[in-house]
Formats: C-alpha cells, sequence, structure tokens
C-alpha cells in the first residue's frame, strides 16, 4: 500500500508527463486533487463526489488503445478511482489498432481509437458482443500537432502541400524553395529534415492521412491508413516515442497530440489553410474544425465526418476525434456496470472539463448528448 500511495502521488505531481504503457491506479491513493495542465499550468482535478456516479461499478476493468487520449484518461481513472472505492481501472496505452483487436478479442471493455470501426472490424465485433455489435463513442477531440526541432527557427508556417512532400521524402532540407515561400523573413538552415512517424498501426496517422489526402490530394496520393503508408523518414513507438525523438533530433518534424508538445516545450507548426491567417494548433481551433463535424454512424453509432479542407477563420484541420469503443449490446455481466459507470463520467460535464483543461478539446453538446444516450442504453 505504501508503494502504491507512493506512486499515486508522484502521478499526480507530474500530470501531463509523458509516459508509456498501462496506469493502474487504486483507490487508497493521495488527496492532492491538483493537476498539471497541457500548458504547463496546475489546476484542480478532482470533481465534486456527486459528478461521478459508482452505482453497479465492480471489481476490475480493463481497456486499451488509442495513445493520443493517454492523458486524459489518465486524468479521468485517477479522478475516477478517488470516488469509486473498491474499483479498478487499467487503460493500456498503446495504439488504436492494438486496441481494436484487443477489443475484437474480447480480453478488455473498451478500446480507444482515434478512427472509427471500420465494417470488417465491426462484423467481427459481433462475436464477443452477444446480439450486438460495436459501436464508436466519440469521446475526446483535439489537435494533431505538427512538432518541429529546427535550431534558431521558433516560429514555421507549412500548407498541406509542403507538409505532404515533407513527409513523403519529397522536400529533404529545411531551406527548400517551398518552405522558404511560407516563412519570409525566416532565416532556415540547409539541414536535412528527419521526418518522424508511428512505428505501429496508429489512428493518428490515419487522421494526418485523411487530412494530407483531403487538403493536398496531388502530393499525397495515399489512402489514409493507420499503418504509416509513404517512403523515407524514421518509425518511433507511439505519440510518446514519436514526441521524444523530434525533442531530441535537430532538423526533426512529427505529428502527435498537442499534450505532447505542450508538456515536452516542442515548437508547433502554424498549418496555412487559405485562410486570413496560418492557424496554431490549440485545442480552441481544434474545436472550431470538430464543432462542424457531422455523424455519420446509425442508431447508437457515432462516428463522426470531419472536414479537414475547412478554410474557416482560427479553425486548425488537422484535427482527430478519439472513440471509445463498446459493445451496444452483449456486454460482458462482471464489467458492464464499470463501463457505464466510468463512461458516464467521461461524457459528464466535469470529465469534458478535464479535457479542455489539458490540451484537448471537448465534444460539442449536441453530438456529447447522444453520447451520454447511448451510454445509459448499453446492454
Amino acid at each position: 500500500m505504501k508503494l502504491q500511495r507512493k506512486n499515486r502521488l508522484r502521478a499526480s505531481a507530474l500530470g501531463a508527463l509523458v509516459v508509456s504503457g498501462a496506469l493502474v491506479l487504486t483507490a487508497c491513493g493521495s488527496d492532492d486533487n491538483t493537476k498539471t495542465g497541457a500548458d504547463g499550468t496546475t489546476k484542480a482535478s478532482a470533481p465534486a463526489p456527486g459528478d461521478i456516479k459508482c452505482e453497479g461499478a465492480k471489481g476490475k476493468l480493463l481497456a486499451s488503445g488509442s495513445s493520443a487520449q493517454k492523458n486524459a484518461v489518465d486524468l479521468w481513472v485517477k479522478n475516477y478511482m478517488a470516488a469509486c472505492s473498491g474499483v479498478e481501472v487499467n487503460y493500456k496505452s498503446s495504439s488504436s489498432g492494438e486496441g481494436i483487436v484487443a477489443f475484437n478479442q474480447g480480453t478488455v471493455g473498451f478500446a480507444g481509437s482515434d478512427s472509427a470501426l471500420k465494417p470488417e472490424q465491426v462484423e467481427d465485433s459481433k462475436k464477443v458482443c452477444t446480439g450486438g455489435q460495436g459501436i464508436n463513442l466519440p469521446m475526446v477531440g483535439g489537435p494533431i500537432a505538427i512538432g518541429f526541432n529546427v535550431s534558431g527557427v521558433d516560429k514555421l508556417n507549412l500548407d498541406a502541400a509542403t507538409l505532404a512532400n515533407i513527409f513523403n521524402d519529397k522536400i529533404k532540407k529545411w531551406d527548400d524553395e517551398a518552405i522558404k515561400k511560407l516563412n519570409p523573413g525566416v532565416t532556415l538552415p540547409s539541414t536535412a529534415i528527419q521526418a518522424f512517424h508511428r512505428s505501429e498501426d496508429s489512428g493518428t496517422t490515419e487522421n494526418l492521412g485523411k487530412y494530407l489526402k483531403a487538403a493536398a490530394p496531388d502530393a499525397w496520393t495515399y489512402d489514409a491508413a493507420k499503418k504509416w503508408p509513404a517512403p523515407g523518414g524514421q518509425a518511433a513507438s507511439g505519440s510518446a516515442g514519436v514526441a521524444s525523438q523530434v525533442k531530441a533530433v535537430d532538423g526533426a518534424i512529427g505529428y502527435f497530440e498537442l499534450s505532447y508538445a505542450t508538456s515536452q516545450s516542442i515548437k508547433t507548426v502554424d498549418v496555412n489553410t487559405g485562410a486570413g491567417a496560418p492557424v496554431k494548433a490549440t485545442p480552441e481551433n481544434a474545436s472550431k474544425a470538430i464543432a462542424a463535424a457531422k455523424v455519420a454512424g446509425t442508431g447508437s453509432d457515432l462516428a463522426l465526418k470531419l472536414d479537414y479542407t475547412t478554410k474557416a477563420e482560427g479553425a486548425y484541420p488537422i484535427v482527430l476525434v478519439t472513440y471509445e469503443v463498446v459493445c451496444d449490446k452483449g456486454n460482458k455481466a462482471e464489467t458492464l456496470g464499470t463501463v457505464k459507470s466510468f463512461l458516464e463520467y467521461t461524457a459528464s460535464d466535469a470529465g469534458q472539463k478535464v479535457l479542455t483543461e489539458n490540451g484537448y478539446a471537448p465534444i460539442p453538446a449536441e453530438i456529447n448528448t447522444k453520447v451520454r444516450e447511448a451510454i445509459k442504453s448499453l446492454a
């Protein structure tokens, strides 16, 4: 117990520090109700006791998947475990692809995925969701930041075509004419570009691919997929791995969720969308893009369609939505109560406030109302 308490206190102090692996929190933890936000400030994190309903929750709940939502899930689990005595939630931060595999093998109660289930994955889910199927519940929004590390360069503007040609290994030096044209007055070195991408199947990769394919189809000819499609570049594991490489390597560029950039003080690209001014990667600017999303799923499935080509003023176009993938029917009796209780908290006003305070974007209210209704109907 002493060791668990020590680890809990340490996790609370570090807040949004990027780490890998699973987080397991137990109810004997700290009374410290603060956290460090993605902007480096310390904010209260624990909701009022009445904001978390523990009825029906019991035992141990396993979940896994998206590393994009890891920093949010860490805080959600901490708050939830402080309120629900005797319940343990273990979220293994790996990748969207691994989470969906685990879900369809029946080894987790829910999975986090940065892209909605594909038809064949829905079909596979029917084997574990007795009498039902896997559905997508949008829970976390946010910008995919393009982080860079170029000595002497503190501000960088890029557009979709230039990003595509950097990531497909056609632009190889930082003083390339295409980059110069977008950054007048900036002294760009001849340093070789070191582009980093995810080594494993990743919803973050797929969402970046959707943006590049939609906004620069002539430059990015690959279909969006969880597996990195382009030649060249260097691979790293997880968003944490890509961020660590960008932080360490001069000339590096890579993609990851904004919380990874802010927690490590990594500079991020402003995206030239064709609007009046290049757009910064911020939760507020991502929210402007996500607010225009449309529900593409049917019934209780709430998969969204995002507009990656938006030119709206201040709308950051490289966004993702992380879904919690659950069975609409046929959940295991021993975990159903905890799945519903935990997800009801994450979708609540208190749960969504955690996102706002930590570099993520909350789900738009109109969509989140439907998410709450879907969670109540889980069986």
